[in-house]
């Protein structure tokens, strides 16, 4: 259930619009890969910044 109510939290969809069909698992899916993409930038980043501000 945590793949369907994260991208809810993150972008601020409204219930109604999940139960409608306005926003389909497809939409989920693409938001729950866009966040899941963000997270290993944030993370290659902070890694090279350990790395290299010495």
């Amino acid at each position: 259930m945590d793949y369907i109510l994260r991208p809810v939290k993150v972008f601020h969809l409204d219930m109604k619009d999940l139960k409608s069909g306005a926003i389909d698992l497809y939409d989920i899916a693409m938001m729950n890969d866009f966040l899941k993409m963000e997270n290993d930038n944030e993370a290659r980043i902070a890694r090279w910044r350990a790395d290299n501000e010495r």
